[in-house]
């Protein structure tokens, strides 16, 4: 038993009245950009790798090391207030 034509007309009827005959076009244009945008994507990660040369010389020239400064971290007042009360509280038990 294979799918007939009637039960192809049913389904192709039930998807039109779900999306309306206005959004299957558009579903189906975004549907091919994704395919185009995937193709490009395996086409971009098959490109070959740079010249040995220039990795060559960006391995020989030194790199300083980088700094990286941070600002001091502050600290709250009430947070402070809070483990003052919770240590005295400790004190006297």
């Amino acid at each position: 038993m294979g799918i007939s034509i009637w039960q192809i007309l049913l389904i192709v009827l039930v998807i039109v009245l779900l999306f309306g005959a206005g959004k299957l076009p558009r579903l189906m244009g975004d549907f091919a950009k994704g395919i185009k945008s995937f193709k490009t994507g395996m086409r971009e990660g098959e490109a070959p790798p740079p010249p040995a040369q220039s990795q060559a010389a960006s391995a020989e020239a030194p790199q300083e090391p980088k700094v990286i400064e941070s600002e001091p971290a502050t600290i709250e007042a009430s947070a402070v207030k809070k483990d003052e009360a919770a240590k005295s509280e400790a004190a006297k038990s």
